[in-house]
């Protein structure tokens, strides 16, 4: 394969004695509507080094003191770095386990990403790609906090289809020949994690040469039945596509300043994730579960009976066979409706595409997208808020799907739920 999209980097660790339970926090995307969880965390943290210093959940993000939470993270991350409680590794690559409670530990690869190599908008045919639709709007807030950053601490998961194992797998087999650089108890019944650092080398060269055989044409067309030459996708997020999407509009703005000999290796041209194969038993593909806050749900069915009667369709209250179920629950109220003849097939494109409409002739009512039953429940329960369930989607649907009929709807599925999502680990340096 003549373009590769992946290399070693310079990653940046705690240095020995930092309470490793406190330094590694959830990703800034989850836990968005729970404040109590936050000051949960900050409480638990106290005054301690910990990533939930040097980054901004997102329940914070439209705040009136964003700018100033902002200043603080910047500030604090040069102090980390001059104070050394970071301090860079060698070049290499970290190979983790998550345990978080399911059958096995998902395994993963952290290594650099190149952004050129990677477009969100639609109709992309870059090598890695969104398997969902990016809010463009969702951007320039995040850009906001990444733009005045020294290092990016991300919790970005980009998947292969690899169903024979030839990349990640064989390297785990042989964890114990690498240093062990973590061994943690995560906090928030977050489950455990443990990271062997790979030094860029031998190894390092055998992974990649592995990760460039699954974007090999022939493999490719044969592996999705495909009866064309389709653009081939070698990366597809997913999770934390909006942090990528955030770090490659930031590197676009960058090199707008650079010369092309500074632009191959300026470090904002690269971004820090994790790789991991959709085939891991431990990954479970699971629905995005959607709630409105100040919505009465008479109003809401009333409304989706009008908009897919305007769109070839029709609604029935209640759970009919040969449509698609749409359960809901409202403080202390349950019920169902169902979608006959929808012109979507998936049920998450027939619900957020009503949303969509319903929500922009309705300014006062407010959507948020929520991981895991428990949280949508509590959620739910509360009075105004209505809460919508959906089903989860197929694992051999997603690359698939992505090749050939492009991205799929905004927060179609999520890789576990909310106590699973990537903990915040590794830094790395995107300045010069």
């Amino acid at each position: 394969m003549a373009v590769r999209s992946t290399k070693p980097c310079k990653m940046m660790l705690p240095k020995e004695g930092v309470d490793m339970a406190k330094w590694a926090v959830v990703a800034c995307d989850q836990y968005t509507s729970e404040p109590e969880y936050w000051k949960e965390v900050n409480e638990f943290v106290g005054d301690a080094p910990s990533t939930v210093r040097i980054t901004l959940p997102e329940i914070y993000l439209e705040g009136d003191d964003v700018a100033e939470r902002t200043e603080k993270i910047n500030a604090e991350m040069i102090r980390y770095e001059k104070e050394g409680i970071l301090e860079e590794l060698p070049s290499g690559m970290i190979l983790l386990d998550r345990e978080t409670g399911r059958v096995c530990g998902r395994k993963g690869l952290m290594m650099a990403f190149d952004l050129e190599e990677y477009d969100y908008h639609l109709g992309s045919t870059s090598l890695i790609r969104p398997t969902e639709k990016t809010v463009e709007e969702r951007i320039p807030p995040r850009l906001a906090v990444r733009k005045n950053a020294s290092m990016e601490l991300p919790h970005i998961m980009l998947l292969i289809d690899d169903p024979d194992r030839t990349v990640i797998e064989p390297i785990y087999e042989k964890r114990n020949d690498f240093k062990k650089v973590y061994d943690v108890e995560l906090m928030q019944k977050g489950g455990h994690l443990t990271g062997w650092f790979i030094p860029e080398g031998e190894v390092t060269d055998k992974i990649q040469a592995a990760l460039d055989k699954l974007a090999d044409r022939e493999t490719f067309n044969k592996k999705y039945n495909l009866d064309k030459d389709y653009p081939i996708v070698h990366y597809a997020t997913g999770d934390g596509n909006h942090s990528m999407a955030t770090a490659k509009a930031n590197w676009e703005r960058i090199k707008e300043g650079l010369s092309e000999e500074e632009k191959k290796t300026h470090p904002a041209r690269f971004v820090l994730a994790e790789v991991v194969n959709i085939h891991d038993e431990s990954l479970e593909i699971e629905a995005i579960y959607r709630v409105l806050f100040g919505a009465d749900p008479s109003d809401v069915i009333a409304a989706a009976k009008d908009f897919f009667g305007k769109n070839g369709g029709s609604v029935e209250e209640g759970e009919v066979a040969g449509g698609q179920v749409f359960k809901w629950t409202a403080g202390n109220k349950k019920g169902a409706f169902t979608v006959m003849n929808s012109k979507w097939a998936m049920e998450v494109a027939t619900l957020q595409n009503f949303l969509d409409d319903y929500l922009s002739t309705r300014k006062n009512i407010k959507i948020d997208y929520i991981h895991g039953l428990d949280s949508l429940a509590q959620l739910s329960e509360q009075d105004g808020n209505m809460g919508f369930y959906l089903p989860d989607p197929a694992k051999a649907d997603l690359f698939r799907g992505v090749i050939i009929d492009g991205v799929l709807p905004r927060k179609t599925f999520s890789m576990g739920e909310a106590q699973e999502k990537r903990f915040y680990m590794e830094a790395r340096k995107i300045v010069k």
